[in-house]
């Protein structure tokens, strides 16, 4: 990962946290044991050709969900994330800057997993609250508080290339699929190697956020807002980083 981008999230990560205090912050209220992280690791599985990463809190991993906004226009949104070495082609995007991450997330508002049917209740359209993974490119983005976006593109961008798995919107996003269990403190996601061009030498980190939508009335969503505009989503709270600043220690092992 580019170094002045670990600086700066690590600098965002502190007054993040400083401004959690202050309860009216964005996503403060869900600043609890279950994202508080204790360790991390990732085990490549040989027998099942599957990598599987997971996260373990001091709380319950998972238990705490958002409450519905209602709305699309602030949808909250709280993930459990890997911050990565791999590149964006390596996950089925288009080559592009920034940090390849897998988020496991919650958000009740919306239903971006359309090829899935999370709750099996024969609904494909309803289960957003159910914890489910998505791949993004994160970039920085000083419009919002946590100091990072999923990094937009604009609609008619015909260069971007997105998985045929992504749900279709214009950021750099992707819906895979993959296993996710919550189990006590620990939640784990299972992911295919051959889904990851066999990368299995990749390192990772451990954060858990509060990030919020953003569906304006009207106008292009993508990367050329006014300077007033918020991201599509953005991270608005830090709630912790496992190595502290973001240098992305950890590694795969071999099982």
């Amino acid at each position: 990962m580019n170094r002045s981008l670990a600086l700066t999230f690590t600098t965002l990560v502190v007054s993040s946290g400083l401004a959690l205090a202050q309860t009216t912050q964005p996503g403060a209220a869900y600043n609890n044991a279950d994202f508080k992280v204790t360790s991390t690791q990732a085990v490549y599985q040989s027998d099942l050709d599957l990598v599987v990463m997971s996260m373990k809190v001091s709380g319950q991993a998972g238990r705490t969900v958002p409450k519905p906004s209602g709305s699309m226009a602030n949808a909250p949104v709280l993930a459990y994330v890997f911050p990565t070495t791999l590149q964006p082609q390596d996950v089925g995007f288009s080559p592009t800057e920034g940090i390849v991450a897998l988020a496991l997330t919650s958000h009740p508002d919306m239903d971006d997993t359309p090829l899935w049917d999370e709750n099996n209740d024969g609904n494909f359209d309803n289960d957003g609250l159910v914890w489910h993974p998505h791949w993004v490119v994160l970039q920085e983005d000083k419009r919002v508080p946590g100091g990072l976006s999923v990094k937009a593109f604009r609609k008619d961008d015909k260069t971007v290339v997105l998985p045929k798995t992504a749900p279709g919107v214009p950021i750099y996003f992707d819906s895979p699929g993959y296993n996710v269990v919550t189990s006590g403190p620990t939640i784990r996601v299972a992911i295919p190697a051959y889904r990851i061009h066999n990368r299995t030498d990749f390192r990772f980190d451990a954060v858990t956020c509060y990030l919020q939508m953003y569906h304006p009335a009207h106008g292009d969503t993508a990367s050329h807002h006014k300077a007033e505009d918020k991201p599509l989503l953005g991270v608005y709270a830090v709630y912790g980083v496992l190595s502290g600043k973001l240098s992305l220690p950890y590694s795969v092992t071999k099982k």
